[in-house]
């Protein structure tokens, strides 16, 4: 099993098209050891390539609203209309009782709303 490091975008794009024409491979067999070790490489190679960088809890409310459909008013609903405007524009932080409602109503994970993160400048 000749394997080559992915360096290069074309290097990625190759590993792809192998992984794809692998796909369902039984584990244990060469192709399914080949199909791990291309997998595992690729992972490597986009996460360095385009890193993700984690989302602040505003961040997160906000990807859970496009994600889900969620709008303002259901954020509101939740934890105060005012305090739901607020919020959204970085003038107040995100209280314990308004994390623990999101948490709960929208399955963001409550160790992403914790997090510190920036105010808007007044």
């Amino acid at each position: 099993m000749h394997i080559r490091p992915i360096r290069t975008d074309q290097d990625h794009e190759t590993a792809l098209r192998e992984i794809e024409a692998l796909w369902g491979a039984e584990d244990g067999t060469e192709a399914g050891d080949r199909l791990d070790v291309l997998a595992t490489l690729v992972e490597t190679y986009e996460s360095r390539r385009w890193p993700i960088e984690p989302l602040d809890p505003v961040r997160a409310i906000e990807a859970a609203m496009e994600m889900n459909g969620y709008t303002r008013a259901e954020l509101a609903a939740l934890i105060g209309q005012s305090r739901a405007t607020e919020i959204l524009a970085r003038h107040r932080a995100l209280t314990l009782p308004m994390i623990r409602k999101i948490a709960g109503a929208w399955h963001v994970p409550e160790k992403v709303l914790v997090q510190d993160y920036a105010l808007a400048k007044a």
